[in-house]
């Protein structure tokens, strides 16, 4: 299973920017889906993650602002991010876990908000 992550760039503090994520297998066959993040000389971590069943959850740094959803017709996962701030600048990676368990990760998309 590949995990094609993309969306990431370049935005002004205040900007929007769209993540996307689309598993290779069918997004049915994943338990949950979501977001890490590491920044240059930090630890990865966790950004919001969706639930087979629908039920989302956030890290308390991005409430409010980043909503995570999924679109089984387009086999995708997003990750809407709005009004962001230098602070969230970072490598963005999906993250995703199948009904049998297994996790995978995709190859990081960078984020950058600076003015």
């Amino acid at each position: 299973v590949q995990l094609q992550a993309s969306g990431g760039g370049s935005v002004q503090p205040g900007g929007s920017l769209k993540l996307s994520c689309a598993p290779s297998g069918s997004i049915r066959s994943f338990n949950r889906m979501g977001w890490y993040r590491q920044a240059p000389g930090n630890q990865r971590e966790f950004v919001a993650s969706i639930t087979s069943g629908g039920s989302t959850y956030y890290a308390d740094s991005v409430k409010g602002r980043f909503t995570i959803s999924g679109d089984n017709a387009k086999n995708t996962m997003y990750l809407q991010m709005n009004n962001l701030q230098p602070e969230d600048t970072a490598v963005y990676s999906c993250h995703a876990v199948s009904t049998a368990w297994v996790t995978y990760w995709g190859q990081g998309t960078q984020v950058t908000v600076s003015s």
